[in-house]
C-alpha cells in the first residue's frame, strides 16, 4: 500500500498538543518522515502505544521520575523522544500533550510508504546486518541473500523500524513540527472500526497498569 505524501500536510502543533490515547489513535495511518543519508525515508504507523505521564506504571516517568533521560517527555507536544534498550537498540516516540504534562507515543511499526522508501529501509537494514557480520568476521550479506524473514518483518517493532528509518539517538529532542529532516505528515485516514486494541507489550512489571489496552494497531 503506497501512500502519497505531502511535506505540506505536515502535522501541526495542534496535533500533539493532546492526550497521549488521542494523539496515539491519531497517528495510525500518518506517515512518519525522516531523512537520511540513504535519502528520504517515509514510513505509514500501524502501530503505536500510549505512555500517560506521571500516573501511568508503565511509563519512565511515572511519579514524576524526570531525568536527562526522560526530560523529552516533559517538552512541547511534537519532540521526539529517543532511547536504547538493551543498550543497542533505539526507540522512537512522540511528545503529546503541553510543556511540563510528560505523555507520549511509542512508534512500534511502520510500512513502507512508497517503493523508494521500501528500498532504503532495506539498505539500512542490510548495513546494520552487516556490521554485524563484520564484527563476527562473516561474509556480508547481500540484497539477494539477506534473509527472508528480514524482508517479511522489516520495520514491524520498535528496534526494527528505528534502523529501517535510519533513526538513532542523534534524533533524540528534535521538534518535529519545526524540523526540515524528521516530521509526521498527512496519510491514509483510519476508520475508528478500524483500530484494534491490545495491551502494552515488555511491561510486565507495571503492575495494573500492564493491563490497560493503550497499544493500537491497524491491519495492513
Amino acid at each position: 500500500m503506497w501512500v502519497e505524501t505531502d511535506a505540506k500536510k505536515r502535522l501541526a502543533r495542534e496535533f500533539f498538543t493532546r492526550d497521549g490515547i488521542t494523539v496515539a489513535r491519531e497517528l495510525l495511518g500518518k506517515v512518519l518522515v525522516h531523512h537520511t543519508k540513504a535519502g528520504i525515508v517515509r514510513g505509514m504507523i500501524t502501530e503505536v502505544e500510549s505512555y500517560m505521564g506521571e500516573t501511568d506504571k508503565g511509563a519512565h516517568t511515572y511519579g514524576g521520575k524526570r531525568t536527562e533521560r526522560t526530560e523529552p517527555m516533559y517538552h512541547i507536544g511534537g519532540t521526539s523522544y529517543v532511547y536504547l534498550i538493551y543498550g543497542m537498540y533505539s526507540c522512537m516516540n512522540i511528545a503529546a500533550m503541553t510543556e511540563g504534562n510528560p505523555q507520549a507515543v511509542l512508534l512500534r511499526s511502520v510500512v513502507p510508504a512508497d517503493e523508494a522508501s521500501k528500498q532504503r529501509m532495506l539498505a539500512l537494514r542490510l548495513a546494520e546486518l552487516n556490521r554485524k557480520q563484520e564484527r563476527k568476521g562473516k561474509l556480508p550479506y547481500t540484497l539477494d541473500t539477506m534473509p527472508p524473514s528480514m524482508r517479511k518483518h522489516l520495520s514491524d517493532g520498535p528496534g526494527k523500524m528505528c534502523i529501517a528509518m535510519g533513526i538513532t539517538r542523534a534524533d533524540n529532542d528534535v521538534d518535529m513540527v519545526e524540523s526540515s529532516d524528521f516530521y509526521v505528515t498527512e496519510g491514509i485516514q483510519i476508520k475508528p472500526e478500524k483500530i484494534q486494541e491490545g495491551k502494552r507489550i515488555g511491561i510486565d512489571y507495571a503492575e495494573e497498569a500492564a493491563e490497560y489496552l493503550w497499544r493500537f494497531y491497524i491491519e495492513v
